[in-house]
């Protein structure tokens, strides 16, 4: 049985600033994967949200940085229990997955994510002697997929594909200089037409570019210490093997086709939690799907800051289905979060404006460690249900 946490965990500091509206005229613009939604009663519904004046966004100072190089407190006694628990249980020939997730659940400390993330996703073996040569292994498959369709980006086919992947990662973490620099650009574009070309049931969706940041992010910092990090050069970024990355990004299934059906769920869900917010919600005729799709299709990314979604992921990764299932839960503990907000507005306007910029950027790990342990109680309630959703 996993445990949900009651604290935070120490974290990895980085801040990001994103939003997932465009402005233009004067009025919210959605993102292709929303607008080409093929249904009349969400297209009325986005025309009623275009209607929106734009809200200015206030640009927040975004930064990577290393703790313990920026001043951050040495670790508590506890904090380096569990790290010497981590690097025990990491250490051994055969490494024990189920304890593992156990302690990864409540949150893993930044000294021993890469592995750990590796390890609890499949990504390389529990056996010690078996990892090197599996990871020399992927990245020989990682190149040899280059070699084989990198190319093509520029043939008729894909050339759209590649267009629309080329102009969405200037896009990324725009505040953020690291993801700026043309060596990890490139590395994005790679890893996103790779992927699109490898899976073309769904191919390249708007949005799939933001889910590569924390991967990108968790793993450069496997060997370079970010606060100082000016300069990502090609070799760099061969020699971390931040190239492989398309491999584990195969864990994964980006532009999942439930998606509305996810939302639904997500909206009989709060039907049962907080009626109050659900009537709210039907009296100003706010639907789920207007601000619900993102949260969705990026994983909460656009909501929280980025250390926020590492330190989420952390436990995604030890909870079983905890990208799919159990992120349905998170959502609905992070709506309500927000119910004394949600109450207080008396208009579609305001309602659609808060819950599109809720106010996350100052969270940090006692914040997600409350929304985790809250999203695990109401798993327990609800998941058995024989009245609940249909899943």
């Amino acid at each position: 049985m996993m445990h949900p946490p009651t604290k935070g965990q120490h974290l990895q500091d980085v801040q990001e600033e994103d939003g997932d509206c465009e402005h233009l005229n004067g009025k919210f613009v959605k993102s292709s994967s929303e607008a080409d939604l093929n249904m009349s009663s969400v297209r009325s519904s986005l025309q009623k949200q275009q209607s929106l004046p734009v809200r200015p966004i206030i640009p927040l100072v975004a930064r990577i940085s290393d703790q313990n190089a920026s001043g951050a407190p040495p670790m508590t006694v506890r904090e380096k229990s569990r790290l010497d628990k981590f690097k025990q249980l990491l250490a051994s020939p055969n490494t024990d997955l189920e304890e593992l997730r156990k302690h990864s659940w409540s949150g893993i400390p930044r000294e021993v994510r890469p592995i750990t993330w590796r390890l609890l996703s499949g990504y390389l073996p529990a056996n010690k002697e078996r990892r090197e040569l599996v990871l020399k292994r992927k990245r020989e498959e990682y190149f040899g997929f280059i070699e084989q369709y990198y190319h093509s980006r520029t043939d008729e086919h894909y050339k759209d594909t590649y267009r629309q992947i080329h102009i969405d990662i200037p896009r990324t973490n725009p505040l953020i200089p690291l993801f700026q620099q043309p060596a990890v650009q490139e590395v994005f574009e790679r890893i996103l037409f790779i992927w699109a070309i490898r899976h073309p049931a769904s191919g390249y969706v708007q949005g799939i570019n933001d889910l590569v940041t924390p991967f990108f992010v968790v793993f450069l910092s496997e060997f370079v210490c970010l606060q100082k990090l000016t300069h990502v050069t090609e070799h760099k970024t061969k020699k971390y093997g931040l190239l492989s990355l398309i491999s584990f990004q195969d864990n994964y299934t980006f532009a999942q086709p439930g998606i509305q059906n996810k939302v639904k769920a997500l909206e009989e869900l709060v039907s049962r939690i907080d009626e109050d917010v659900h009537n709210h919600f039907k009296k100003y005729e706010v639907e789920y799907l207007q601000f619900a799709f993102r949260w969705m299709n990026n994983l909460l990314m656009r909501e929280l800051p980025l250390r926020c979604t590492i330190r989420l992921w952390d436990t995604y990764q030890a909870e079983a289905e905890g990208f799919s299932h159990f992120h349905l839960y998170v959502c609905a503990a992070f709506l309500i979060e927000w119910r004394k907000e949600i109450l207080s507005m008396v208009d579609f306007q305001g309602l659609l404006m808060l819950l599109q910029n809720l106010p996350t950027i100052h969270w940090g790990n006692e914040e997600v460690g409350l929304l985790l342990a809250e999203a695990y109680r109401l798993k327990y309630m609800f998941a058995d249900a024989p009245s609940h959703y249909k899943r």
